[in-house]
Order: structure tokens, then sequence, then C-alpha cells
């Protein structure tokens, strides 16, 4: 099989060469040369990426493909799609990991020798890693009955019943699944030229990284298919449920929050997803990032359980949201519904109750919970029954933000496996909220985790917390147990303290009033007219190829744990507040005098980076500009390239949004002392537009204050 089955789309085309996708348009109607597509739609074509590649280096636009952005092009265009490559280059890895000098020995030769060998090398590896025998691979045909949850060449895995006791499963287990197949032969050799360049891959940066940077860019280029669980909170949800030897995660998506879990000697990781390529990815990133046997399976958990005699340490789990067909008819008289039969629309009731059913006693359960969950009046006798008997210990209120969707404030619900002890009287309730970040940033996470965790530590320790104003208490369980069981926590916290509130708000005002100042005296004088000028005009691109800036376009990952700049950040002026996959993709580092420009949405826009900003990454959809100070002023650059009429010649339309081909950009040809003259007053322009939206932020928060202290009795109406 030559590399030439490798597809690449015109978006894949314009990355591998460093420009706009108005380019390659530009190159396929000019160039009658150039490769004709092989696949895809009439309105975007795919091409062969072997002849795409000789093309540009015949041309002399590429000098060489960097070799993390071939192996990404080749899984990205497989022809039997990039989950079934991503899920072949793992097991290669995992070989290249676990045994490196089997793969060099199967490798060695033609690709039909490779892809012949490697099965039984395979096997060598995925049986002891998985914790079972596994079975060979299964074909893809869907018309000639294949079962949904094992369709498709997703290889490997693991047996569901290692910890099962003897007898016949419960019939709920039935349509259940291995999370992987060892992929046969035939499979194998589309893949052969991609397993080839993943190890080269690996021999640089290492297996793992080689698997994290592919399934970051997979995750990141393909948003709307995968609900993530932010590693941030993926942290904070283990460390709640503590030390465990067996872990399950019913729901295990990605495999974020089993990946999370401390390790420990002989550790099990247990993961189930309905989806196969989900439970796929999620076996091999364990088995790669672990020591821990990894006993994983495909199928619906609520309907198809593949543990059902697991007795685990700790369960993690971050279910879906708002399901009506979980299973309600089918599962009336299931024995999971210990503390009763969930409503149709209470599904996340029926993951608490899976939960607690797969623990241990004393064992503990970290879910992440719609806050709809904790006060609809469907659930209450359920929520009244696991607070009596001591399951609940605490709900959490996250800030908004935290994870998908963003816009809701989630809830982290902490349960425990009742044991023989007397149920708790008390139960702990935290709100977050007062951490949100602003706008998209996201929450300030370490402080989430520090109130968090030490009120959940102190708690543990003494079965009760002491009054914490505005952030945390634990409740008597009979006062939550009226016509509600309302257990959301900001209807059960104290206010702030009245001193606090106060002073906070005085030291708004007093920054709200230094601003306002700080505004007028940066009010730019009056302007007087001028004729227009005829200057001779460049463009960014022209200055590029000159080597008067250099030009980079964000990453989708990056080794360097560092914030991130957003195009978010960019359009509203604020710190950087993203953050990357990990991967071992060289991240693109800001430096002091850079000049950015976000290329999505429209908006004429141009940020000139200062030393606050330098050293954070450069997020997807923006572009950096880095000129050479002894021949462009970087304020100069950035005034111009804000121009609404520059802005408009250079974009290009679809249908739902606005794409900037920053390189045509213009901005006159002027000497360098005349650059720093309209320099000064572009920046001054700046400290301007920052200074009114500083001020507006604090004018927001003295409002939303003085609203609150009113309400709350802590502010007199006079």
């Amino acid at each position: 099989m030559q590399d030439n089955a490798t597809e690449v789309t015109a978006a894949g085309i314009a990355r591998l060469a460093g420009v706009g996708r108005a380019a390659v348009s530009n190159w396929r109607r000019r160039h009658a040369d150039f490769p004709k597509p092989v696949g895809g739609t009439e309105t975007s074509p795919s091409f062969a990426l072997a002849e795409v590649e000789a093309w540009l280096r015949n041309q002399g636009k590429l000098a060489e493909v960097p070799l993390r952005e071939r192996v990404w092009q080749q899984l990205a265009g497989h022809p039997e799609g990039p989950v079934t490559a991503l899920v072949h280059a793992g097991c290669a890895l995992l070989l290249i990991h676990e045994r490196p000098t089997v793969w060099l020995d199967v490798s060695a030769g033609s690709d039909e020798r490779l892809a012949a060998m490697l099965p039984g090398a395979l096997d060598q590896v995925l049986s002891p890693r998985f914790g079972a025998a596994h079975a060979r691979g299964v074909h893809t045909d869907r018309s000639a009955g294949s079962s949904p949850a094992v369709d498709g060449p997703l290889p490997v895995n693991t047996d569901t019943t290692a910890h099962s006791e003897a007898g016949p499963p419960p019939a709920h287990t039935a349509h259940t699944a291995p999370a992987l197949q060892t992929p046969t032969g035939p499979q194998l050799l589309p893949s052969a030229p991609l397993l080839r360049g993943a190890a080269e891959l690996a021999a640089e940066t290492g297996a793992r990284q080689t698997f994290e940077f592919l399934l970051g860019r997979h995750l990141d280029a393909n948003p709307r298919q995968y609900t993530l669980t932010p590693a941030e909170l993926a942290r904070l949800m283990a460390d709640l449920a503590g030390p465990a030897r067996t872990v399950l995660d019913p729901a295990c998506g990605t495999g974020a929050l089993l990946r999370a879990v401390d390790p420990r000697p002989g550790q099990e990781l247990y993961a189930q997803d309905s989806a196969p390529d989900l439970a796929a990815l999620t076996a091999l990133r364990l088995a790669l990032n672990t020591r821990a046997t990894v006993r994983g399976a495909v199928g619906d958990t609520l309907r198809g359980d593949a543990h059902p005699q697991l007795r685990a340490d700790a369960v993690l789990c971050h279910p879906p949201f708002n399901e009506r067909n979980w299973g309600h008819d089918e599962l009336a008289y299931d024995p999971r519904w210990e503390y009763g039969f969930p409503a149709r629309t209470e599904s996340e009731l029926a993951w608490v109750q899976h939960a607690l059913a797969r623990l241990a006693e004393g064992g503990t359960a970290v879910l992440l919970m719609p806050p709809a969950a904790a006060s609809r009046r469907s659930g209450r006798r359920i929520r009244a029954d696991l607070l009596r008997r001591g399951a609940l210990r605490a709900v959490l209120a996250l800030p908004a933000g935290a994870a998908p969707p963003y816009n809701i404030p989630l809830h982290v619900w902490v349960l425990r496996r009742p044991d023989r002890t007397p149920a708790a009287p008390e139960v702990l309730l935290a709100d977050t909220g007062r951490f949100a970040g602003e706008a998209r940033g996201g929450p300030d996470w370490q402080a989430v985790r520090d109130a968090v965790l030490d009120a959940w530590r102190t708690f543990e320790r003494a079965g009760r917390l002491e009054e914490r104003p505005g952030l945390a208490r634990s409740v008597p369980v009979i006062e939550l147990l009226d016509d509600d069981v309302d257990l959301a926590p900001a209807r059960h916290l104290p206010p702030p303290a009245v001193a606090d509130g106060v002073e906070q708000l005085a030291a708004v005002r007093e920054r709200l009033g230094e601003t306002l100042r700080l505004t007028a005296g940066l009010t730019p004088p009056p302007a007087d007219p001028v004729p227009p000028a005829r200057r001779p005009l460049t463009t960014v691109g022209e200055l590029a190829r000159g080597g008067a800036l250099v030009l980079r376009t964000g990453g989708n990952g990056g080794r360097a744990r560092v914030p991130v700049l957003t195009d978010h950040d960019v359009l509203a002026g604020t710190a950087p507040s993203g953050t990357l996959p990990e991967s071992d993709e060289e991240a693109v580092l800001t430096e002091p005098g850079d000049v950015v420009v976000p290329v999505l949405g429209g908006g004429s826009v141009a940020r000139v980076i200062d030393e606050a900003t330098g050293g954070a990454a450069l997020g997807r959809s923006l572009v950096l500009l880095r000129p050479d100070p002894t021949a462009l002023d970087p304020w100069f650059l950035a005034g111009f390239l804000r121009g609404t009429a520059n802005h408009r010649q250079a974009s290009s339309y679809a249908s739902t949004a606005t794409r900037l081909d920053v390189r045509r950009l213009q901005l006159p040809r002027l000497p360098l002392d005349e650059q720093r003259r309209y320099g000064a007053r572009f920046r001054a322009l700046d400290e301007f537009e920052r200074a009114l939206r500083h001020a507006s932020r604090l004018g927001e928060q003295l409002v939303r204050g003085m609203y609150d202290g009113l309400t709350d009795g802590i502010v007199a109406p006079d």
C-alpha cells in the first residue's frame, strides 16, 4: 500500500505550506499541473498527500514537511477514517513502548510483511496489559449484521469478568463487548505508512507523547463530537475520591478522569463507554500512560453493565446529562435502584445509583452533575433517601465555565457506600462561584482546588465544618429533609461577612474612580483633517517574504505548560486564559513586541504583546507577526492592521463565518522614523481603549456588588 492512499484536504495543504486556504484555491486555478482531487466532494475535495507534497516541493513552496505534521496528515486522511487510524497507531505505539525490539523486527521489510507480522506481535503486549485473552479483528460491514458495540477495526481488549464471581451474569450485561480487538493484517495494511511515521515520531518524542499529540489534535479538530472533561476538573475529582487500587469510570469518554488517578501498585482501572471509538482510545491512552491493568468495555452502561460484580474503591464519572432514553422502561426492577426508581427525567440519579452499586463498602464515588439534579422535584425522594442513609456526603457547586456546558455552574457530588457505621448527621455544601473567571477565561482553578479540598478534608476528619460565609458549611441532614429536599449549595450558605463585603465594595469604588480619572487624561485630542494621502503600499505576505517579519500560526497542542493566549483574550483585551491539549508539538510562545491577529470573526483587532503577556502560548485561530525592529515598528504595524477597510479587502466570507487572510493585509511603506510617529499615536489609542475596558468591568462589578449588598443587608440604602 503506497502512501498516496492518504488523502489531505485544502485546509491540510494550507497547513503544510504555511499559507491561507485562499492561496490553495489560487494554485488550483492557476497551475494546470496541480494534483487532481482523489476523493471528497465537489465543494470539499481531497487530494493524495504524496502527490501534494511532491508538487509543493517542485514549486519551491515546501522545503520539508515537519514530521509531526506529516504523521497527522496521514492519520487525518486515512482511508478508513481518523479514529481507526488513531487506534492502529495507538496499538503500534504501545508495542514500541513495551517491546521496542519486537517492533524493530516486525517493521523491517515491506508494508505487507509489517501488516502480516504485527497482529501476532500485538498479542504479546495487549493481553498482559489488558488483563485477558482478546479476539482478533472484527469486520466493518454493518450490513452483515455486526453489532454496533464492536463494529469497525477497533483493536484489543479486556476481560470484563475478571473480578466476577461464579454464576451467570445478570441480564443487563448482555450488550457489552471488549473495548479493543487486535486488528488483522488486512486491516493494518492501509495503516502501514502511518505506523512507520508514528514510530519515527516516537523515536524523537516518546510513544506516550506521540499518542497524546495525535489524540489531542483529533479531539481539537472535532470539538462538537466529544464532550471533554477538563484536566483541572479531572484532577480535582480524583483528589476528592482519594487513593484507590480499583477505580471505575462507567462513562469514560476520552479517559480524562481515570488518567488523573494517582498511580498505586497493582492498580486496576475499569472503563466503559457506549461509543466504541471512545472506549478503544481510552483503553490505549491508559495503557500508555499508566502501569495499571486496564479493563475496558463497549456498551451502554445502564442497560448493559460490563462489570456487574465489581466492588471498586472509587468511581469517577462525568455522565451524559438530560438523557430521556436511558432505559427507564426496561430497567424498572433493576437491583441497582436501592434508593428509589429514577423518573424518566432523572437519568443523572440513575448514574448516581449505578456508581454506588459498584462501590465496595466505604468506597467513594465522585460525579459531575447538572445543577438541576440537586433541586428537581421529580428526584426529591431519591435525594432524601441518599441523605437519610448517609450515602451523599457533599454537593460542591463549581464556577460557571468549569466544564461544558460552560454557561452553567455544574455541581460535583461526593458519595460514600454506607458501611456498618451509623449514618453521618451532616452533609457538606460548598459554592465556589466567586472564583469564576471573566467571560470565557475559565475559573481560577487553583483557588477552586484550595477551597474545595480544604473544606472536604476538614469535613472528612471532623464530620462537620464551621461556617465559611459565602463559601461552605456542613448542614444537618434533618434541615434538608423538607418537601423539596433542595441541595443547591447557594440556598443554604450564609452571605459573605458584612465587613468583607463592604471593604470589597469600597476597594472597587476607589479603583473605578482612579480608572475614570486616568481615562479622562488619555482621551485623544481633537483630530485636524488632512487631505487623503497617496502612499505606496505593501502586504504582510511581501514583508514576510522579504524578512521584515516572521509569521507563525497558533498551535493545537504543546508540551509547554504556560497560559495560552486565545482569540477571545485578544478580542476582549484580557490576560491569557486558555489551555492547549498536551502533546509533544512545540507551542508558539509570544514575545514582547509581537503582533497577534485573530483570523475568525470579522473584527478589526490586532494586539501588541507586552511584558506581562510575553511567554504565553499562541492559541488556535491566531496569527503571530514578529517584526524585525530595524525595519518595522510593532505599534505602527498593529495600528494599520486594524483599519476597517484593510480588514474588509483581506477577508473571505462563508455562510456562517468570516476568515481573515493575514498575508493580504496592507500597510504603507514608510521610513522607520515616520512609522514610530504613527506608532506613538496608535499606542496612546490602545492605552485609552484598555482604560475604557477596565472602567467598564469595574463599573459592572460595583453595580453588581451594590445590588448584592443592598439585597443581602450589608449596605444601608442611605
